[in-house]
């Protein structure tokens, strides 16, 4: 099969690889990729968020046997439909079940109504009755941009100062564009994060292993928000019980209640979720492979990725048993001078001598005149495997140290949070 990979991010150069295993899979396509995906794949330079343009990409290009979406910005548009519509073969939820991340106001209601635990909130598309909303609330606070914002549209306000700055910012000043147009006020939450996904056809739900996102830009979780600074896999304190608990209390009832809406979800859905002194409860949805996360997910994938997609699609996932490797798997993301506010681009990278076992997801990266040059704010991730957490950690740090490019920067704590606090 030919396959084509919507996509330009550390997260598809990880789904790419992922593929390029299966032995079902002859070649690979990526619209757009970067420099590590061009190695395996043929890039295409289309913008996948123009719908016309793409369908009528692989409508040319008859060999194109199966598309996997991957980000946020395409599903959200409707990509997916449009190719279906056009007769192809589609990986990725349609439009009208993408709303559980496109719009923060749309997920929190559906919680709400099904009963599915979150965080008490506030929606506002008026800047004074928010503002005088916050005057009142209890502090901290969280405020959330409706729409897509590359990850960083979430504020953890400590003081009622900063939530009348985070509120401007959003509604009036438009930081984040017309998905601050809206804005959910959300009840501040305590205790350990995780990235919980599972594959889903509508009917059935078959969780993956877990993960640790670490968003903030410096050590000891400090500074601002970012696409995502490194991961590692399993979380250290989810056992079975809890992960009984979230299937039966998060992950079905989300399900269900996307079906009763309508809104049936075919894909990867991401629960990110935070084990409070109440339970675990959503703080948000992904309507896809979350980015790190997948880099130390995917790696750990036993079951062929391309049987796994194809289930989704044919609604057959129930026929699939899906098996993950033993161990662990740490994720380190090296950025550019600046991130996540100002950078420059166009920074050779220069490489040691890498241990062989080491697997580099690149993000950022564009070869040029024969050099691989940074291209973007999160350049690259470095990622591991080893028996446990520890193990991976040591022998990703002792590779980032062979990597060198002007300006590169990155949190040197990936992988030990969370490790003292007790499994369940």
């Amino acid at each position: 099969m030919n396959v084509l990979v919507i996509g330009n991010g550390g997260r598809e150069h990880a789904i790419v690889q992922a593929l390029k295993k299966s032995p079902r899979v002859d070649k690979i396509y990526a619209m757009k990729g970067n420099a590590g995906i061009g190695e395996i794949a043929e890039l295409v330079n289309v913008d996948y968020c123009d719908l016309n343009a793409v369908g009528d990409w692989v409508d040319s290009h008859k060999e194109i046997d199966y598309t996997v979406i991957a980000p946020d910005d395409p599903l959200a548009l409707g990509l997916a439909d449009e190719l279906e519509r056009r007769g192809h073969r589609v990986f990725g939820p349609k439009k009208n079940a993408a709303i559980i991340e496109a719009s923060k106001a749309f997920s929190k209601e559906l919680m709400k109504k099904y009963g599915i635990p979150t965080a008490k909130y506030e929606t506002f598309s008026d800047y004074e009755s928010a503002k005088a909303y916050v005057d009142t609330c209890s502090i901290p606070v969280v405020l959330k941009a409706d729409g897509l914002a590359l990850g960083k549209g979430v504020l953890i306000c400590k003081t009622r100062e900063e939530a009348q700055d985070g509120l401007k910012e959003m509604m009036l000043d438009k930081k984040f564009g017309s998905a601050g147009n809206k804005v959910v006020v959300e009840e501040f939450l305590e205790g350990p994060e995780v990235s919980a996904l599972a594959f889903t056809d509508g009917k059935t739900i078959k969780p993956m292993i877990t993960s640790c996102d670490h968003k903030r830009v410096f050590d000891n979780d400090e500074g601002l928000n970012t696409g995502g600074m490194g991961t590692f896999a399993p979380a250290p304190f989810y056992g079975e019980k809890t992960a009984k608990e979230v299937y039966e209390k998060i992950m079905l009832p989300t399900v269900q209640a996307m079906n009763a809406e309508g809104r049936t979800f075919k894909g990867v859905l991401y629960f990110g979720l935070m084990k409070t002194k109440d339970g675990m409860k959503v703080i948000e949805y992904n309507a896809r492979f979350g980015d790190p996360e997948t880099q130390v997910i995917l790696p750990m994938l036993k079951t062929d990725l391309l049987d796994i997609f194809e289930a989704i699609t044919d609604e057959r996932l129930a026929d699939i048993e899906i098996e993950w490797e033993s161990g662990a798997c740490v994720c380190v993301v090296l950025a550019s001078g600046g991130y996540p506010v100002a950078y420059e681009k166009g920074k050779e990278m220069h490489f040691g001598d890498l241990d062989k076992d080491i697997i580099l997801c690149h993000a950022g990266t564009k070869i040029k005149d024969g050099k691989l040059l940074t291209d973007g704010g999160r350049v690259l991730g470095v990622c591991a495997k080893g028996e446990n957490i520890e193990d991976a950690r040591k022998k990703a740090y002792q590779n980032v140290e062979k990597i060198s490019f002007e300006g590169m920067h990155y949190r040197k704590d990936i992988g030990i949070k969370y490790r003292d606090i007790e499994r369940e």
